[in-house]
């Protein structure tokens, strides 16, 4: 049989070909659709022009001509920040416009326009089965550790030290602009698919101020495709989450490429079936800050933080295009159309994710927004153990991986070097009659399609875990962080003294140990993940789940100590070159009388171009690194008060080896509703690849990862 494979193979792509040039092999509608192209481009910096003339009409003038020199019409294009646009054209893939315009010398970068998903339970049936109205452990997740239940993360106890609310007045939009303030308070934005304001344990707030009953902000919808945000029209000021459901009808009948038979094939079944409405937004922004010792329903890790909801996934996920977009407007930056953010976010949630590596759009909107002084959060994956995805793949970010009760990587979490810190993900051991004992219990509503009630996820008919529900426990617990640290100047206005960075230290230097006990008999250790193999649970380190389990309390506690930073005095460090380092920027203990006033430094690891430091005076050191590459030092800060705190700094050295490129061929061309010559290539690699499985004698089946 073996040998009769190649003529098989052979056979198959004759018969396919045929088919395809006698025009049957096609479906008539999605043979007459030629491809689209969409496609997010940046222009560098035009030499010589001032900065005032450097506008949007400029970048939409350069836009046509570049079309005119690489050869492309354009149908449209949309301003996305500062020199950036989406353009849109026909007749070619993303991908490969995408390669014309980047070889353009005015172009920085040009990236398919991709789709995102929101990061859901795999659908293994030990995550589903349940058959209890409420998860036996209750909110089991922000409680103090105990020995059956390890990555809790003590948000009791951080409560008592903040509760996400400052005293005094924040600045606006502009950080450079005091002229005006808004009502104090820490805002997270939940990039996502909207919320349902009318469930009494979100509600809508029409300020800042705590007694207005509500934590839901207004908020904005960025969805620009009607059919895919499902609200009849397209962008307006309603974040609200009217259902993202998909039949298997309107999928079959949609002639273009915005509803494709991916977002209803059943990966376990591999038929095409409906998808119910998942009110993932929703269930984000329960965990995130539901009202909280209010006598009704759950609490939230943010307890009195606001909620600003930008609803950036519809039906089938959404484009990036909307969420760098979305990024920008929550972090309080004017973005073209639409109206400004009064209340700009010190926080944004991601909970979704892409394929591929990160690309240059998502790059670029990270750098802005964290230059504003926001931090990132972005859920893992649920790929059963691989590769994180984009965007927590993304230099800036806190990427965060999921966790069982018990304190092993969840199966269904995806990890690796990217990921900053590990939070409960949820899991279902199974209790009386079958009950899920260890869901994430978060707000939701009722309905499979539109929406019906509201209601709370159970450990029965609505079972919640996911690195989705991960991420929404580490920004809650950086909301309260930031809330601690404020600072309130003669003039009434609050000063967030935290910074992206500080943030992400203060959580992993503040992480509890992952336990290498505890789980059943032959539980692996976590591995570097690979893309043709899944890990289940498995014991994890600090190389593939981050700096360790999350510690609510510890990190909330230690935001008001002293706060470690070194700063690389010297511009682009080279080989061969003294590089200064300094502790000056430091912060000492919150409301101290004095300064950080010793440092200690030492070499973690050298990577082999640092042996030694050069000198050290004061709060600074310098090293001459011998090569190009990386390497690591550790920062002790002491401040006058004889407190100290540890951070550890991972220099760049020109010449490195170093860098994470963005490879075109890994992100998935939504932009295009045509199955042609691309399309039998592609079936004739799954048939060539079934092949070669059989000859190796098959592929390992996926687990329940559990």
């Amino acid at each position: 049989m073996c040998r009769s494979l190649p003529l098989l193979l052979r056979s198959i792509a004759a018969t396919l070909l045929a088919l395809a040039a006698a025009g049957l092999a096609l479906p008539a509608a999605a043979a007459d659709v030629p491809p689209r192209a969409r496609v997010i481009v940046k222009f560098k910096p035009e030499a010589g022009v001032a900065v005032e003339a450097r506008s949007d009409a400029r970048s939409s003038e350069r836009v046509g001509a570049l079309g005119a020199r690489r050869g492309v019409a354009f149908t449209s294009q949309r301003a996305l920040g500062r020199r950036v646009r989406l353009v849109k054209a026909e007749g070619l893939s993303s991908q490969e416009l995408a390669r014309r315009l980047a070889a353009d010398p005015e172009v920085a970068y040009a990236v398919p326009d991709r789709r995102m998903r929101p990061l859901l339970v795999p659908n293994d049936p030990l995550y589903r089965k349940s058959s209890s109205n409420s998860p036996e452990e209750g909110q089991w997740y922000l409680r103090e550790p105990d020995g059956v239940i390890r990555s809790a993360i003590d948000a009791e106890h951080a409560w008592g030290d903040s509760k996400g609310q400052s005293t005094g007045k924040y600045r606006r939009r502009d950080p450079d602009d005091a002229t005006r303030t808004i009502d104090a308070g820490v805002v997270v934005a939940v990039l996502d698919s909207g919320v349902r304001f009318n469930h009494p344990d979100l509600g809508r707030s029409s300020s800042l101020e705590v007694d207005s009953g509500g934590k839901l902000l207004q908020g904005y919808d960025f969805i620009r495709r009607v059919d895919l945000a499902n609200d009849g029209n397209a962008r307006d000021t309603d974040a609200s989450d009217p259902g993202d459901w998909v039949t298997v009808a309107e999928v079959q009948a949609d002639p273009n490429d915005d509803l494709t038979e991916d977002c209803v094939l059943d990966p376990d079944s591999d038929q095409l079936l409906d998808v119910n409405s998942d009110w993932h937004g929703t269930e984000v922004a329960g965990i995130l800050g539901a009202l909280t010792d209010n006598r009704r329903g759950m609490a939230g890790v943010g307890f009195d933080v606001k909620l600003l909801p930008a609803r950036v996934l519809g039906k089938c996920g959404g484009f990036s295009s909307d969420i760098v977009l979305a990024m920008r407007w929550a972090a309080g930056i004017h973005v073209e159309d639409v109206p400004d953010n009064e209340f700009p976010a010190q926080v944004i949630n991601l909970s979704l994710g892409g394929t591929g590596s990160c690309g240059d759009d998502y790059k670029d909107a990270i750098e802005e927004v964290t230059e504003r002084n926001v931090a990132v959060v972005v859920s893992a994956g649920n790929s059963e153990g691989r590769a994180v995805s984009e965007p927590a793949n993304c230099d800036g970010v806190i990427a965060v991986a999921g966790l069982r009760h018990s304190g092993t990587k969840v199966g269904f979490s995806d990890l690796g070097s990217e990921v900053a810190i590990s939070a409960p993900g949820g899991n279902c051991v199974n209790g009386v009659d079958q009950t899920c004992v260890y869901p994430l219990l978060t707000t939701s509503d009722s309905g499979t399609q539109e929406p019906q009630g509201a209601i709370y996820t159970d450990g029965e008919s609505r079972v919640t875990v996911g690195t989705s529900f991960s991420a929404p426990l580490v920004s809650g617990t950086l909301a309260l962080a930031i809330a601690a640290r404020s600072t309130l100047d003669a003039n009434g206005v609050v000063h967030q003294d935290l910074t992206p960075k500080d943030l992400r230290a203060l959580v992993q230097r503040t992480a509890r140990d992952f336990p290498n006990s505890g789980a059943p008999a032959g539980t692996p250790e976590c591995r570097a993940p690979d893309e043709d193999t899944t890990q289940d649970e498995c014991y994890c380190t600090t190389d593939t789940c981050g700096a360790g389990m999350l510690d609510a309390a510890a990190a909330v506690a230690a935001a008001v100590g002293v706060i470690p930073r070194v700063t690389v005095v010297t511009d682009d460090p080279r080989p061969d070159e003294t590089i200064v380092l300094s502790a000056a920027d430091s912060l000492p203990t919150l409301g101290l009388v004095g300064n950080v006033t010793r440092a200690a430094w030492r070499i973690v690891d050298g990577n082999g171009i640092v042996d030694n430091f050069e000198s050290a005076s004061g709060l600074e050191t310098s090293v001459r690194p011998s090569g190009g590459g990386r390497f690591t030092v550790e920062l002790t800060a002491t401040d006058s008060s004889g407190a100290s705190a540890k951070v550890e700094e991972t220099i760049e050295v020109s010449g490195g080896s170093g860098g994470n490129g963005n490879d075109d061929d890994d992100d998935n061309d939504w932009g295009s509703g045509a199955l042609g010559v691309g399309w039998l290539a592609g079936l004739l690699a799954a048939v060539v690849a079934a092949g070669r499985a059989v000859r190796r004698g098959g592929r390992e089946g996926r687990s329940s990862g559990g």
